[in-house]
């Protein structure tokens, strides 16, 4: 998950005020896209590194899915 165009965001629009890993306020340029829904961070560093967490968990749970399929990546 790469954030998104944050000139096309807005933090009107984010579904929290606070930052999940600071708990300091949001900022306008540290938003990002998803699951379709605005998420605000407190800085773009915190942003990313939700981007990153987020992959990860997704790339942990292809290789299960593959694994539990029996497939090879």
């Amino acid at each position: 998950m790469a954030p998104a165009n944050e000139s096309a965001l807005r933090i009107e629009d984010a579904v929290n005020d606070l930052c999940p890993w600071s708990g300091k306020p949001v900022v306008p340029d540290a938003l990002t896209l998803y699951n379709g829904a605005v998420v605000g961070f407190c800085d773009p560093e915190c942003r990313d590194k939700f981007a990153r967490a987020v992959a990860a968990f997704e790339d942990a749970l292809r290789a299960r899915r593959v694994a539990n399929a029996g497939l090879h990546q």
